[in-house]
């Protein structure tokens, strides 16, 4: 947890010095309970500006290669990542995503699955909605409105959670998680029209 809160300080300095970041929105973000905060996707920064702006801590699945490279592997896993493999149902992710939120910790997801080139949220995989059902977990969404450019604005606005009360205490399906899913991704849509 000291390592956690020594990386999200130098994020924070480092967002305001080199972003001139806006944080807007985090009284929207519950302060226990299991949590997913579900963003868009736009640049390898989006995970370290998301978990900085937030005094909870945030666990993020970060993609197996990356636990690969020597130190930096090592770090991220200290405070707080997990690897999952991507293109394929990881259940060990699923297990640790769901044990996680289970516990009343928060988690971060990237529903999208990989970054956009547009800026354009594309089309949310179903994994976020699943374990925010199975789990019983409240989800945020948050939007990043970039772009990255040095001594340019760069906002993170967190909305208020998503209802998803439609779809709990009903044996989950395809179809509820499709459903669920584009709740999560309109939530998101919706914050980045408001806020852009």
């Amino acid at each position: 947890m000291v390592l956690y809160r020594f990386f999200r300080a130098l994020f924070r300095g480092f967002f305001k010095i080199f972003y001139r970041w806006q944080v807007i929105g985090r009284e929207n973000i519950p302060q226990e309970g299991g949590l997913l905060v579900c963003a868009n996707h736009i640049s390898n920064l989006d995970p370290p500006l998301v978990g900085s702006a937030m005094e909870r801590p945030l666990s993020f699945m970060a993609k197996d290669s990356l636990f690969k490279i020597p130190v930096f592997g090592a770090g991220i896993r200290s405070v707080g990542a997990f690897p999952v493999r991507r293109g394929a149902g990881d259940r060990g992710a699923i297990r640790a995503s769901l044990e996680l939120l289970s516990a009343g910790k928060a988690l971060c997801l990237f529903p999208e699955g990989t970054r956009s080139k547009t800026g354009e949220v594309n089309k949310g995989q179903g994994g976020a909605a699943m374990l925010a059902l199975r789990a019983n977990a409240e989800v945020v969404p948050a939007a990043i409105i970039g772009p990255y450019r040095p001594f340019r604005p760069v906002k993170i606005v967190y909305g208020q959670p998503v209802d998803l009360s439609a779809y709990r205490g009903k044996k989950t399906n395809s179809e509820m998680i499709e459903k669920a899913t584009e709740d999560i991704m309109n939530a998101i849509r919706q914050l980045l029209a408001e806020h852009s």
